[in-house]
């Protein structure tokens, strides 16, 4: 898969304005991955019922497992793991990256505690790592700018096509399988177990595709010229991993000087200090230990990229449109994950729905409205882009605030009549948002520095939203029994998410203008 040109309709002495038929065959092959991404990333919904019995666990529980043990080392690895995107061949990282979380998903079937659970959902998380960084940067070098929102609202759908199957899938192999194997079937696995092993493996197979995937010229879609090629991609992949995974942070803040290594230890204290704090007062470690792990790792691997790599930083973490942009979509996750995790057990614990049937309905309505929402989303940003440098960002605000009412109607619901349409409301408002957010941290970057913004902005879709959403609203759930009160506490986080939004919108047109001079003026060759 060596470096070939996007193909001879596509222009690689100016910026291309077109899409070529190859560009749409990879977008479909890689659509059909993110499908696989979240089936093995959500199918834990459907079965967290059986689970949390099997494995005697609360609601808090779940969330942490849903979210956070898989959140919080996607996030991490997603840093490293989108440098390498940018250094080396982004269609063989996601062949391994694909390997490992199918292998790690039907490894997660043969759970017999919540650690061993725990222990498989990181490795998911850090397989599936790997997915979008190089998917974002692949899309952004087949598809050009007037088509990029498009291009990657399309594959952002597999987000939901994935969400809604494994519902599906899951609660019809569940439900057969306890039917035939009540006191468990051939290996002892019962239908949870089951489930997880049937949707891991054929990833194994898609994998062996992905291989068979070119590598476009990075930039030439835009007619920029071609960056050097990286003579040692996986050597900056191990100097990445000490700035971001503890306690190999502490190497990477020495190698910064006596100054950087007195910062970092001081962001060491005040994170032990805010746990310590939690754990005290009845928190429960897992889940604050490994939230202070991800806040210390991120801040760790900041401070080393303005070292490293200063154009990088400038456009990313140093510019305020940016961090907005993730802010804003972040906790539009943080209540999208959520809602996307507790639907199935409100259905089946609440009102009394059968795991094939909450599967059918939740599972068929989120893929159709998660595809529907996030495809003419990005339709709708693009166009808005057209005559408006900051239209994508309306589409966000959109996303913001609209899904709320939808979603405090869903889960005060009591008869699936009710919630179902409503939950698909939610999700079409919700949904809406991603291709424009990514696209505008897209457009506010280099060419090669693609793959870390992408991963810069899974950082606020996990910490922010997948690694604290599910989980408290799991945890207010358990301390008042009401999951219902669970999932209204996080519509406090609406206020923000819109002011978060409305910056962005007054902040981006500037700094894509500036993208450039910014860059130059912080070292960049160009």
């Amino acid at each position: 898969m060596a470096d070939t040109a996007p193909g001879r309709d596509a222009a690689t002495d100016g910026a291309a304005s077109h899409a070529s038929p190859y560009a749409w065959y990879v977008l479909g092959i890689l659509f059909l991955v993110y499908v696989l991404n979240f089936v093995d990333r959500q199918i834990i919904s459907i079965l967290a019922e059986d689970i949390k019995r099997d494995l005697n666990l609360r609601d808090e529980d779940l969330g942490f497992l849903y979210g956070t043990a898989f959140g919080v080392f996607y996030s991490l690895f997603g840093i490293p793991l989108g440098r390498l995107a940018d250094n080396w061949h982004r269609g063989r990282l996601m062949v391994i990256g694909l390997t490992l979380w199918s292998a790690m998903t039907a490894l997660s079937g043969l759970s017999r505690s919540g650690g061993h659970l725990a222990a498989a959902r990181i490795g998911v998380g850090i397989g599936e790592a790997t997915a979008s960084p190089s998917a974002y940067s692949l899309i952004s070098d087949w598809f050009p700018k007037r088509l990029r929102a498009t291009a990657l609202s399309i594959y952002s759908a597999g987000l939901y096509v994935g969400g809604g199957v494994s519902l599906f899938i899951g609660g019809l192999i569940v439900q057969n399988w306890n039917r035939a194997w009540p006191n468990g079937g051939p290996g002892g696995l019962v239908g949870w177990q089951a489930a997880f092993m049937a949707v891991g493996l054929p990833g194994l197979f898609v994998a062996l595709w992905i291989s068979t995937l070119r590598e476009p010229i990075r930039g030439a879609v835009e007619g920029l010229p071609p960056p050097d090629r990286h003579p040692a991609p996986f050597r900056a992949f191990g100097q990445e991993l000490i700035t971001i995974i503890p306690p190999l942070t502490l190497i990477g803040a020495a190698a910064g000087g006596a100054r950087a290594l007195m910062v970092n230890l001081l962001a060491l204290g005040i994170t032990v200090a805010a746990v310590t704090g939690l754990v005290s007062i009845g928190e429960p470690w897992p889940q604050w230990t490994a939230i202070g792990i991800g806040a210390y790792a991120v801040f760790s691997w900041a401070c080393a990229l303005r070292r490293r790599d200063p154009p990088a930083f400038a456009l990313i973490v140093g510019t305020p449109a940016f961090l907005c942009t993730v802010v804003a979509y972040g906790l539009n996750a943080f209540m999208a994950y959520a809602a996307s995790f507790w639907a199935a057990p409100y259905a089946l614990r609440v009102l009394g729905a059968s795991p094939s049937t909450a599967g059918f309905y939740i599972g068929g309505s989120g893929a159709l409205a998660g595809f529907l929402g996030v495809t003419l989303g990005g339709v709708v940003a693009d166009r808005l882009r057209v005559s408006n440098p900051a239209g994508r960002l309306m589409v966000v605000i959109f996303g913001a605030i609209v899904p709320a009412p939808f979603l405090a109607l869903a889960f005060t619901a009591t008869t699936t009549t009710l919630l179902y349409p409503m939950l698909f409301l939610a999700q079409v408002t919700a949904s809406c948002a991603l291709g424009s957010a990514a696209a505008t941290t897209q457009d506010m970057v280099l060419p090669r520095m693609r793959g870390t913004a992408t991963a810069t902005l899974f950082i606020g879709t996990t910490l922010l939203g997948l690694a604290l959403g599910p989980y408290i609203a799991g945890r207010v759930s358990t301390l008042s029994g009401s999951l219902s009160t669970g999932m209204l506490s996080l519509l406090a986080s609406v206020p923000i998410a819109l002011v978060a939004a409305i910056a962005a919108y007054r902040l981006v047109p500037t700094a894509e203008a500036t993208r450039e001079a910014r860059a130059r003026a912080a070292g960049e060759d160009i």
